[in-house]
């Protein structure tokens, strides 16, 4: 029943038992998982793992932190990537005002540009926005994309907001620690047809197990919290967000 709609496999963390873990996860509750590049390298072994686990789809795109080192036609790469049966989304791509990695400026162009790229081919985008919610609610109401704002930080105001667009949101572990105010409200006031789990791993590892390694089977440590808060069955929700998934990502067959 989880469909895991972010991941980094591709990542070192998972390099010494990345093939033992994903083979017990798909023959455990797994039935599906989203591995999302972050730059042209990650977007390439992204497709790599798609082409190796019948289960993991790939979206392809560069994150606002590497939007200063784009290579020339970078997009021409992407649209090749594109073009397979399993990428299924450009992602993540975005704006990072914490980091500032790159310029301001330079993640606004690339952002736009990969904006553009999704609604020439209709397809649909993976969004990073961490603090820049003004900037980044801006760019989704000029270009309307079909997707999901990931690892939603924002306000239940900016969520309303982010679903009128017809987009989605997608939250995770963080629901789970232990000052959460602006996640968990989302996660109880958004549309149940408008949710989508994550997990973001390696990364952020919901509680009880915040500190280690993040895999996806930990998604239900995040369901378990949302389905409290909205006074539903953790397997109500489970279904609901598969149907959400697929209806989103329509290049998935399963």
């Amino acid at each position: 029943m989880i469909f895991d709609s972010h991941a980094h496999y591709d990542d070192k963390a998972f390099d010494e038992d990345r093939d033992s873990l994903l083979t017990r996860l798909f023959n455990d509750n797994v039935c599906g998982i989203i591995n999302v590049g972050c730059d042209m390298k990650t977007s390439k072994t992204s497709v790599e793992l798609s082409h190796k686990y019948p289960l993991i789809w790939s979206a392809v795109g560069v994150h606002p932190h590497d939007a200063s080192n784009v290579p020339h036609k970078y997009l021409d790469l992407l649209s090749t990537y594109l073009n397979e049966n399993k990428t299924v989304a450009i992602g993540e791509i975005g704006l990072d005002y914490h980091y500032d990695f790159s310029s301001r400026e330079a993640q606004k162009k690339v952002f736009e540009e990969q904006l553009k790229l999704s609604k020439e081919l209709n397809i649909p985008v993976i969004i990073h926005d961490r603090e820049a919610h003004g900037d980044t609610l801006e760019l989704l109401k000029k270009y309307q994309p079909r997707g999901v704002v990931h690892c939603f930080s924002g306000s239940t105001e900016m969520a309303e907001e982010i679903t009128k667009l017809g987009m989605y949101i997608g939250l995770g572990g963080a629901v789970t620690f232990k000052n959460a105010k602006n996640p968990v409200l989302v996660a109880k006031n958004v549309p149940l047809e408008r949710i989508l789990l994550e997990t973001d791993c390696p990364y952020m590892t919901p509680v009880p197990y915040r500190g280690t390694r993040c895999d996806s089977s930990m998604i239900k440590y995040t369901a378990e919290k949302i389905a409290k808060e909205r006074n539903i069955q953790p397997e109500s929700l489970f279904e609901a967000v598969k149907e959400n998934t697929l209806r989103l990502f329509d290049k998935i067959k399963i």
